[in-house]
């Protein structure tokens, strides 16, 4: 059976427990403002042969523009140069084309800030892989900006997504007198996983698969808030954190 998966970019560890489950996963991209698909993580069937772990990496990324989107543009948000096709370099999606939206409804500014430059910018932070592939690494206002690094929530959701005894997980930026910014990462246990020692076991379990810098500084254990959709609203977490840092 085929399933399509959209909306938040999913970690490759869920992608690969859905395939073995026996579903063959399609990955698209869009949003509301272009009004359908836009992107599709076009497979190529030579993957098919790639171990589970590095097939479920090509399935997380967002792929290749669709036949229905006239252009599309990974680059710096304001000079509009093309990152380099290298998967680090990271710059903003930016579409253009006659699918879009004529703008936001009685908001000449939020109009005039998504269309600049005669791209619209949908927000979300990428890099371009070597075939041309694109992958999301985080909203622009979900980065987290670490003593001048830039650190990608995604990448540490991926890592603790890996772990057997994490169901679900939600990295935000947390304010750092010396830092500025540092991760923060909220994690729901699966059932029957026990909570006694496993702030110190993820946080163990990252360093071993991030560089320092990018490991959290604090494991926050519990239920997890969601949309109806099932999208985690980091802007919670956030003001979450920031309360308990204050009231500590």
């Amino acid at each position: 059976m085929a399933v399509m998966t959209a909306g938040a970019a999913p970690p490759a560890a869920v992608l690969k427990e859905t395939e073995a489950l026996g579903f063959v996963v399609r990955h698209v991209y869009g949003s509301t403002e272009l009004h359908s698909v836009t992107t599709l993580c076009d497979w190529h069937r030579e993957w098919d042969n790639l171990d589970p772990d590095e097939r479920s990496r090509k399935m997380a990324r967002q792929g290749v523009r669709t036949a229905v989107t006239d252009a599309m543009l990974v680059a710096d948000p304001v000079t509009l140069e093309p990152v380099p096709h290298n998967g680090s370099a990271m710059g903003e999606i930016l579409f253009r084309g006659s699918i879009g939206m004529k703008g936001y409804l009685k908001n000449p500014e939020a109009t005039e800030e998504a269309f600049k430059g005669g791209w619209y910018h949908t927000g979300d932070l990428a890099v371009v892989h070597e075939d041309g592939y694109v992958e999301i690494k985080d909203r622009t206002k979900d980065i987290i900006i670490s003593g001048g690094e830039n650190i990608s929530s995604i990448e540490i959701e991926d890592v603790l997504f890996k772990h057997p005894a994490v169901s679900y997980a939600a990295v935000v930026a947390m304010k750092s007198d010396r830092w500025g910014e540092r991760p923060c990462a909220f994690v729901e246990l699966k059932p029957g996983s026990s909570s006694e020692f496993a702030e110190q076991e993820l946080l163990d379990f990252c360093r071993a698969r991030l560089a320092k810098y990018k490991v959290p500084d604090r494991v926050v254990l519990g239920p997890i808030e969601r949309t109806a959709t099932g999208k985690v609203q980091k802007f919670r977490l956030r003001h979450l954190i920031q309360e308990s840092v204050q009231g500590a």
